[in-house]
């Protein structure tokens, strides 16, 4: 059990880690990505890091009600163009 618990800790970390250095560094949230890199490795044994690294480091996937593509209005139907008018 204690050494499944362990290869758990050894993957998390290794996939938080890699998936933080691939992450763009505009994207990253909180911390600059070099601080999470640091995060991750010297809190990889118990995987804190990772942890945070998840919640609250990498950036949100665009979806529904969080921001994602917006759509285009022409000017004749869009509200806010025509009260300028």
């Amino acid at each position: 059990m204690i050494r499944l618990l362990a290869i758990l800790a050894t993957v998390i970390t290794i996939y938080a880690f890699v998936e933080c250095a691939i992450t763009p560094q505009e994207k990253v949230r909180r911390f600059p990505k070099w601080a999470w890199l640091l995060i991750i490795v010297f809190t990889g044994g118990i995987f804190v890091g990772s942890i945070a690294w998840f919640i609250a480091g990498r950036p949100k996937r665009p979806g529904k009600g969080r921001g994602g593509p917006r759509k285009i209005i022409p000017p004749d139907d869009d509200p806010d163009f025509l009260r300028k008018l």
